[in-house]
Order: C-alpha cells, then sequence, then structure tokens
C-alpha cells in the first residue's frame, strides 16, 4: 500500500519524488528491495519501523505496518500524508483530501508534532513548498513541539534531518517568508542559532530592517532575481550578516558600526553548517562569500580587471549575493540612485569576468625558481600571483615581459641579493 508523499503530490498534479510504502516488515521489506534495485538502506526510526531505501536521484520509504487500517494513519504527521493508494482505489480515514482541497495543513492527531520533533520544520517546508496554511490548532502544535526542545522536554532531532529540511525550505519560491515562519514558531533559534541572534541589532544608515530581518530578506530578494540559485548561495546570502551582533560598536559621532563582521561571519556560518552537518564543500564555499561580501566594488576599469582576477573562484555568486544585500537595504541613505549605479557597477564587472576567461599562466614555478634562484616556497606562489595580477589588469602580455617584470619585482622585496639565476635551468624551460 502506497502512502504519504507520493499519493498528495499526484493528487496536486506533481510528479511525485518519495515514495512510502506501508508493509509487514519495513527492515526485510528494504534490505530487499535494496538489493534487487543496487541501491542502499538506512534506518530513519527503528523504533516506529522506518526504513529508507536510496537509488540514485530516487527516494523509497519503508514503514512496518503497526496497528490498524486506522490507527496506523493516525500515527502519520499531517492528513494530507495519511491518504493511501490500496489495490481497490484511494484509502482517506482523516479527511486528507478534503483538507487538501482546502489548502489546509492538518496534524493526524493532537500530539502528532510532539510524537516526531522534526515534524514541526515539516509542517514548515510543506506550508513554503505547497499551496497550504496552517491550521490553527497544527500551528499551535508547532510551536509547542520547538519550545519544548528548547526547554530540553523534547529531544533535539537529528542534525541531518533537520539540514535536509532546511534545503527544502530554501530551494522555496520564498525562502525569507517561510524562514520567518520558522522564526514566529521558535524553530529558527534550533536551525541556526547565529542568525537569531541578530534580531533587535538596529543598523541604520542604508538599513531599514534590523539584522536577522534583513538577512531574511536579502535571500528573498536573491531567490526573486536568482532564482537558480544554489544552496550554498542561498546559505551565505542568509547568514552573510551573522557576524554583525558580535562586532557592533558606535564610532566618533555615535553611528554604528560593526567592523571586522563579514570575517566574523564567516567563521560563524560555517561553525553552524558544521553542526547540521552540511559536506565540507558547501562549507567552505559559505565561508568563503560571507567572508569577502563586504569588499568594496571596483571604480576603475583596472581596479576591475584587479577584483576578478582576485576573485574570480567566487564569481558570480558573490555579485549575486552582494545585490540582494543591497537591494534589501532600504533605510534613509538607500536611494533609488544610488541602488540603479550600484547595479550597474555590477553588470560592468560580470562583463569583464565574461569578456575575460581564465588563461594558462605565463610562467610556471620551475621556471619562477630557476629565474630567481628560488628554493620552494611561499615566494614562488608569491611571484606567480604577482605575474598573473600583472597580466590581468594589463600590464604585461608576454612571457618575456612576465619574466622582465618578475625581476624588477624580485628586486624590490630584496629576494635575489645572494642568489643568482639558474641561466641553465631558465633556457631549459623556454
Amino acid at each position: 500500500m502506497v502512502v504519504g508523499g507520493a499519493v498528495r503530490d499526484a493528487l496536486l498534479g506533481l510528479e511525485p519524488k518519495d515514495v512510502d510504502w506501508l508493509v509487514a516488515d519495513a527492515r526485510v521489506a528494504a534490505e530487499d528491495l535494496a538489493s534487487r534495485l543496487g541501491g542502499s538502506v538506512f534506518a530513519l526510526d527503528e523504533v516506529r519501523g522506518h526504513w529508507r531505501v536510496l537509488t540514485g536521484e530516487r527516494t523509497i520509504d519503508l514503514i512496518t505496518q503497526q496497528g490498524t487500517l486506522k490507527t496506523d494513519p493516525e500515527a502519520r504527521d499531517f492528513t494530507i500524508n495519511a491518504i493511501a493508494l490500496r489495490e481497490d482505489g484511494l484509502f482517506d480515514p482523516l479527511g486528507g483530501m478534503r483538507d487538501l482541497a482546502a489548502g489546509e495543513l492538518v496534524a493526524c492527531s493532537e500530539s502528532a508534532l510532539l510524537d516526531d520533533p522534526l515534524r514541526g520544520l515539516r509542517g514548515v517546508r510543506f506550508v513554503a513548498t505547497l499551496p497550504l496554511s496552517w491550521s490553527d490548532a497544527t500551528r499551535d502544535q508547532a510551536r509547542r513541539a520547538a519550545t519544548a526542545i528548547g526547554n530540553n522536554a523534547l529531544p533535539m532531532p537529528a542534525h541531518e534531518r533537520m539540514r535536509d529540511e532546511l534545503i527544502h525550505v530554501l530551494l522555496a519560491a520564498r525562502p525569507g517568508d517561510a524562514l520567518l515562519d520558522a522564526h514566529d514558531l521558535g524553530w529558527l533559534a534550533l536551525w541556526l542559532p547565529s542568525l537569531v541572534e541578530g534580531e533587535g541589532i538596529r543598523q541604520g544608515g542604508l538599513h531599514h530592517l534590523d539584522v536577522l530581518h534583513h538577512q531574511l530578506e536579502a535571500v528573498q530578494r536573491l531567490a526573486t532575481a536568482f532564482p537558480e540559485a544554489d544552496v550554498a548561495l542561498r546559505l551565505a546570502t542568509l547568514l552573510h550578516d551573522v557576524g554583525k551582533p558580535a562586532t557592533r560598536t558606535r564610532g566618533p559621532l555615535g553611528r554604528v558600526q560593526f567592523h571586522g563582521h563579514a570575517e566574523l561571519g564567516a567563521r560563524l556560518a560555517e561553525r553552524d553548517l558544521r553542526r547540521l552537518r552540511f559536506d565540507r564543500a558547501t562549507i567552505v564555499r559559505v565561508g568563503l562569500l560571507v567572508g569577502w561580501h563586504m569588499i568594496p566594488l571596483p571604480r576603475s576599469g583596472r581596479a576591475t580587471r584587479r577584483f576578478v582576477h582576485r576573485r574570480r573562484e567566487a564569481l558570480p555568486d558573490l555579485l549575486s549575493l552582494m545585490l540582494a544585500d543591497r537591494e534589501a537595504a532600504r533605510g534613509r541613505l538607500a536611494t533609488v540612485a544610488s541602488r540603479r549605479h550600484y547595479r550597474e557597477s555590477v553588470g560592468h564587472i560580470l562583463s569583464v569576468l565574461h569578456a575575460s576567461p581564465p588563461l594558462e599562466p605565463l610562467l610556471d614555478g620551475e621556471t619562477v625558481m630557476a629565474l630567481l634562484g628560488l628554493a620552494p616556497g611561499p615566494r614562488v606562489g608569491q611571484a606567480l600571483r604577482f605575474v598573473e595580477e600583472a597580466r590581468a589588469v594589463g600590464d604585461l602580455t608576454t612571457v618575456a615581459e612576465a619574466r622582465d617584470a618578475l625581476l624588477a619585482y624580485a628586486e624590490k622585496q630584496g629576494w635575489r641579493e645572494s642568489a643568482e639565476p639558474d641561466e641553465a635551468r631558465v633556457r631549459t624551460s623556454d
């Protein structure tokens, strides 16, 4: 018997992604299915008899039937997920089809969202991604579950499961609204505690919102302007100012300042994502984008080429984050003209980025060591970076020019006072 999301999505005219099967013994059935399909199997909840099989992009959940056809649906989370497809047709003992037609998210029982603490987050996800609104009683359950977890009266859901729900919400059409809903229910503090610390931290100047709500607005702006934005970019935009609460000071004239918040924010964002068990590539990417989001935009053609060269690994995502950040700021100093100028500056950087694809280096490490008489070490990397940046801004274009420029640079750095170049090695590297 098929139950849950697959039946619900089919009734909504959506392509089912996850399939839940109600079986006599979920573990045995899952292991057999994984063997047949060449997939992997693991337990979601051994106590409740909930097992999962993964085969490529397909997810198949198997649930052990614990009771009767009446009591099993009552043990599920929401009525829209308690609709079953049997051989003789649809089975809907809790009125899930009625609630689906009414666009209302209703818990299967008075304790459904307390029985499995993660269900409150699942509710946030369903409201964000499906044409549904909370019923009052179910929303109250979700709030009580979050409070109970915060008070240690209920266990914290597994971090991996919380991460997966966060990803679903971030990829929704309006993630800012969904995360605000989570915050109102008390779930955002459990998800991303560093983010919630920004509530009530006023900024002034360009900003009309406190730090928390500015970040929620920024990720909403990002999703609207760049719907193709991936999870890492959305996370970085959501967390770009988490370093502000700890760095807030007042300058000599009383103006609020947040010096160093980008660098601290990168570390805090990485910490929160590690706790949620995000993969290393995502964590590193988010940290890079958060740490660089305050870099000033260049004002000249030469500076623009240098900007593209130095930040290429983060582009164009960094520019998307910076645009979302600026568009989410509508304070007294954020004029229409200033926002238009900012967009034009970003556009100019993008044109340079697209017009200057990465090129093969003019010199390699062996050539640099031979030319300057250097041993392997950090100076070789510094020399290579000098050459490629000089090339990027247009100061040199050929190997000969690169060598001449590097020799002059090394003299200024004092690298060649006691070392002569190995001319033989230089010739063999030509």
